[in-house]
């Protein structure tokens, strides 16, 4: 009898794995093709590969949450932890990649991790479910998971629980600007991963992310079905005009928004409405700083010159909020 149960229980294993289908990947956006896009117009960049850092340890994909039972079967999302090898305790940032919420991946995120980790700050970079596996809102439900993982892992990691920022480039950008103003929001909490513990964040870093889809400057760009962000959240502005302002961090400022660092390329239609952001922060009288790369491409954050200057901006930031 036991033979034949342990049978059944195998057959129907199985056949929830053949059920299941492989997760869609899209590869388009990668530091190689980027910077062969770029090298035409800016033919003195260098792309910046990982360091080999001294005085920091780095734990790379650890699981920070397990999915049971999606459409591509269970499913564990991993962050790389970077984090400083002397004990303490340090203010932490979730680092989130770009990649139009549909390519990209955590590694990508690791120069910059490594920089930050080497000046006193523990920094995980994440995996998040993208748009041809997950449609919107489950990256925010995945990356605010990532923060409470964070919390319910902040003595084995050195993270002082009281000073976690949030920050991440483009579509990344556009996402930790959305985590950071919905904090205590229930709609993009979630409902998975240590939820006994908090995903607010102190702080947010925006490289490049767009904050307002429904600007004017940014619905003046032609889409079709496929574009990035049409697919994203599963309908054009006509069609469902209150997601894209729903989406939209703008939309969510508040007296309780954490500081915000905005660092924008000279391309500005990818920082749409970070005017407006600025001036609605400054009316609560919530620090915010915006700087400028003049000149710089879109993906700046990944390349020589840009990059040694970006990293300064966020240390000094986050030095600054987290200090007072």
């Amino acid at each position: 009898m036991k033979i034949c149960t342990a049978i059944v229980v195998l057959v129907a294993v199985a056949q929830v794995q053949l059920d299941a289908q492989e997760i869609p990947r899209d590869t388009t956006y990668t530091v190689t093709s980027t910077y062969r896009k770029l090298l035409k117009e800016y033919p003195a960049i260098k792309a910046v590969r990982p360091f080999s850092m001294k005085g920091i340890h780095e734990e790379k994909s650890v699981v920070y949450l397990s999915l049971k039972a999606t459409p591509y079967g269970d499913r564990d999302l991993h962050v790389d932890v970077f984090y400083p090898a002397k004990k303490g305790k340090y203010p932490a940032l979730l680092l989130i990649h770009g990649g139009g919420w549909r390519s990209g991946d955590k590694s990508m995120n690791t120069p910059m991790a490594q920089q930050l980790a080497s000046r006193g700050f523990v920094v995980v970079s994440a995996e998040y479910r993208l748009s041809l596996e997950a449609k919107y809102p489950a990256a925010i439900h995945d990356l605010k998971a990532a923060i409470r993982w964070m919390r319910a892992n902040a003595n084995k990691y050195r993270i002082d629980s009281d000073r976690i920022a949030v920050g991440g480039a483009s579509a990344g950008g556009q996402l930790a600007s959305l985590i950071g103003t919905t904090n205590g929001q229930e709609f993009f909490e979630g409902a998975t991963g240590n939820t006994n513990h908090s995903s607010a964040v102190q702080a947010v870093v925006d490289m490049d992310g767009l904050l307002d889809f429904t600007s004017e400057a940014n619905l003046a760009v032609k889409r079709n079905e496929n574009s990035a962000d049409v697919f994203w959240l599963q309908g054009s502005y006509d069609q469902i005009p209150e997601r894209w302002k729903q989406a939209s961090a703008l939309t969510w400022v508040n007296e309780t928004t954490p500081p915000f660092l905005f660092i924008n390329s000279s391309q500005t239609r990818f920082h749409g409405g970070c005017t407006e952001m600025d001036e609605k922060l400054k009316h609560f009288g919530i620090y915010s700083e915006v700087q400028k790369l003049e000149g710089s491409p879109h993906s700046y954050w990944l390349f020589d010159p840009w990059f040694d200057p970006t990293v300064k901006y966020i240390e000094v930031f986050l030095r600054k909020v987290f200090t007072n």
